[in-house]
């Protein structure tokens, strides 16, 4: 049975994430929260377990407002009017996969404490059965997706641009093409029907599944290229010569932008931003929206983000936005050639690679690599796996969380040194896996 990871619950459909565990978990979600509403994405399992999801939140006493299909950044503003939101969502995993994850009505995740009680409450299999006369209310609420774009319209303002947007056939069929369309773009869509199936492209916005948006920006001489994965809240670019704008370079355009005194982002992201940002202090956590919206409610920073394309703007919602993202940046290339903009982002050279390991051993692995990776001098965090920095670079070690593999990654503003901390790092670490 899947359980919670950094997004929630998520698994193979009908094999994992099966009717009866969205069943329990929303009997859980109606005894402790009492409203939910619920939305999903486009994949053939969500009606099957939104379904089962709701009956349990009604068997529990609990209102269930079904919001039916919207992106999850709609459907976690949507929250702020209940006691939770509740998503039918696997995000940018394959069509085989879905997962149930949880909004607060501030839009952030359920956090640690929050799934721990669930978990617990799972473990017990003890479930509130209301008496036939206080089952809960089911409604709908159609009104989601126009409040959203009317939200985002109202700060965005006017924009004529021509756009290419790549929905992945997911959630933000329902919103992205219309919403920018209504800011006075020339909207050109693909994969712009929702379809389960993904039949266009897998539903993660990588460089490597967007052949199809670089070639149309080139062929309809569009100003750029906006692509989503499958739920919506993540969201990449392509500039106007079909150049792929990845989550490292749109993380640093939105923060010269967005921060002032503070920004969040995982481990994992670039040392640029410190070079860009001197006056700010960044704060780095786990991998993962929960904990960077975390952070974000903790320290009161002014934005943060990932590299995987997520994007949270907290004077708007604690969630992901890759809508109101894809807004935003539609906005700044009508100020300023998105193909400039990104030529002003220094690239430092960054190297990455993984090797498998014993996985009964990890115990004894992880202590190996405590003593390795310290002997290696720098200051090491242990936020998120191992983080060693130098003045002039630095190097993460993970273990996976999906599969037995070591991660290792690299950065300096020098190749050479790049390499070489790579090279020193990827060597400890294997010694200590041996």
């Amino acid at each position: 049975m899947a359980r919670f990871g950094s997004s929630g619950i998520r698994g193979l459909a009908n094999v994992e994430v099966t009717p009866e565990l969205a069943l329990r978990v929303g009997k859980i979600i109606g005894e402790l929260y009492n409203s939910v509403v619920v939305g999903r994405d486009p994949r053939t399992t969500g009606p099957m377990l939104a379904s089962a999801f709701v009956a349990g939140v009604l068997a529990a006493g609990g209102d269930a407002i079904e919001a039916g299909l919207v992106s999850t950044p709609t459907l976690a503003r949507g929250a702020g009017d209940y006691g939770c939101g509740a998503m039918i969502t696997a995000s940018h995993n394959p069509a085989p996969y879905n997962g149930i994850k949880l909004w607060n009505p501030d839009g952030m995740a359920f956090d640690e404490r929050q799934q721990e009680e669930i978990e617990a409450a799972l473990d017990a299999d003890r479930y509130r059965a209301a008496a036939w006369d206080a089952v809960g209310r089911l409604s709908s609420r159609e009104d989601l997706v126009a409040e959203h774009i009317d939200s985002i319209l109202s700060e965005i303002g006017e924009v004529k641009l021509r756009v290419v947007v790549d929905c992945a056939c997911g959630a933000t069929t329902t919103i992205t093409p219309f919403l920018l369309r209504q800011m006075g773009c020339d909207v050109i869509g693909i994969n712009a029907q929702p379809d389960g199936h993904f039949p266009g492209r897998e539903p993660e916005p990588t460089e490597a599944n967007l052949a199809l948006l670089k070639a149309t920006v080139r062929s309809v001489g569009a100003d750029l290229g906006i692509a989503h994965d499958g739920d919506g809240d993540r969201m990449v670019a392509v500039d106007r010569d079909g150049a792929f704008v990845g989550g490292d370079t749109l993380l640093a355009l939105f923060a010269m932008r967005e921060v002032r005194t503070g920004l969040v982002v995982p481990v994992d992201a670039s040392m640029v931003l410190e070079d860009l940002l001197p006056k700010a202090k960044v704060y780095r956590t786990r991998v993962g929206d929960v904990y960077v919206a975390s952070e974000l409610k903790r320290r009161g920073a002014d934005f943060g983000g990932e590299p995987s394309g997520t994007w949270i703007f907290p004077k708007i919602s604690l969630c992901p936005d890759g809508v109101y993202a894809a807004a935003r940046l539609v906005k700044m290339a009508s100020e300023e050639s998105l193909s400039e903009a990104v030529r002003a982002i220094p690239r430092y050279p960054t190297i990455r690679g993984a090797f498998a390991y014993d996985a009964p051993r990890r115990a004894a692995i992880e202590a190996k690599l405590d003593a390795a990776l310290r002997s290696l001098g720098g200051d090491v965090s242990r936020v998120d796996g191992w983080r060693l920095q130098w003045e002039d670079g630095w190097a993460l070690v993970r273990l996976s969380g999906t599969e037995p593999k070591i991660r290792v990654l690299a950065e300096s503003r020098d190749d050479a040194r790049a390499k070489a901390i790579y090279a020193t790092v990827l060597s400890s670490a294997q010694g200590a896996a041996t």
